[in-house]
């Protein structure tokens, strides 16, 4: 425990750090996805950032409890998976497999509703595939 407080002099600040490790791993998930298509690979990261936000919610709140509300982490770390996911957008909708009304902010958004659903992986995994199935273009 004395280690953990050499490094981060409060709970907040040790919360902070847990929480943007964990953005930087979704960030480099971008980088590192090896699929077929573009619009497979943004499925897949999705998938990813899914798991994710399902997995932080705890931590968050917990983060939420100790700035009261008002932490620039969530912003700074919402602008930085963007980031990290509009390239993907990008190039499935270039390739014409994602539907191009939509923007990464409207599927972020969806996303993240979705994996705020109570229940296990289980449960959600369906829900999220049928969401993703919605932004996938129709076929002719």
């Amino acid at each position: 425990m004395a280690t953990l407080y050499r490094n981060y002099p409060g709970r907040r600040e040790l919360l902070e750090a847990l929480y943007v490790d964990e953005v930087d791993a979704i960030c480099a998930a971008s980088q590192t996805i090896d699929e077929a298509t573009p619009g497979e690979a943004l499925m897949t990261w999705l998938r990813h950032f899914a798991e994710f936000f399902a997995n932080k919610q705890d931590i968050a709140s917990e983060l939420l409890e100790e700035t009261d509300g008002d932490n620039p982490v969530f912003d700074t770390s919402r602008a930085r998976v963007l980031g990290a996911g509009r390239p993907l957008l990008s190039a499935a909708q270039a390739s014409r497999e994602v539907r191009d009304d939509l923007t990464l902010e409207q599927v972020f958004d969806m996303t993240i509703a979705v994996s705020a659903i109570r229940g296990g992986p289980g449960y959600r995994k369906p829900i999220l595939e049928a969401a993703l199935d919605g932004i996938r273009r129709p076929s002719p």
